[in-house]
């Protein structure tokens, strides 16, 4: 089980940015750095789907009301990637009465499914724990204005 409380890594990367060398992952004490995610096996080492081509696609979905994507915002909190190419994704949201609530996990559910090798994905609203703005990368951070 992740640091989070949750199954799967929760691997906070340079999303959509040009050197991918510097991964972090998210834990209670902070982002922490991480080895740089492999990019022909999943975290079960079976699959040929790589965390890292999920991550880029869930960088793509951004919430309409603050324009950062919402992996660096620090909304997906786990990616498990299953032998069989059937992929979860455990994400929250902002807060619980989010207008985009319907939107973002079927627009996360598309981008990953548009990832070769994908099968199936499954998007999990989980509440707990809560999402804070400490969760939200330095990028995004600067991005909003919350240093």
């Amino acid at each position: 089980m992740a640091p989070d409380g949750h199954g799967g890594q929760d691997m906070r990367g340079e999303a959509g940015q040009g050197d991918r060398s510097v991964a972090t992952v998210w834990t209670p004490e902070g982002e922490m750095p991480a080895a740089p995610p492999s990019s022909a096996a999943g975290p079960t080492g079976g699959g040929a789907i790589g965390e890292q081509a999920l991550i880029d696609a869930i960088a793509t979905v951004y919430d309409p009301e603050i324009p950062v994507n919402i992996y660096e915002l620090g909304l997906i909190y786990a990616i498990e990637i299953g032998e069989d190419g059937a992929v979860k994704v455990e994400m929250t949201l902002t807060a619980p009465g989010c207008p985009s609530a319907q939107e973002l996990p079927a627009q996360v559910q598309k981008a990953v499914l548009g990832v070769p090798g994908v099968t199936r994905c499954d998007v999990e609203v989980v509440w707990d724990p809560p999402w804070d703005p400490s969760r939200m990368s330095e990028e995004a951070r600067l991005a909003v204005n919350m240093f």
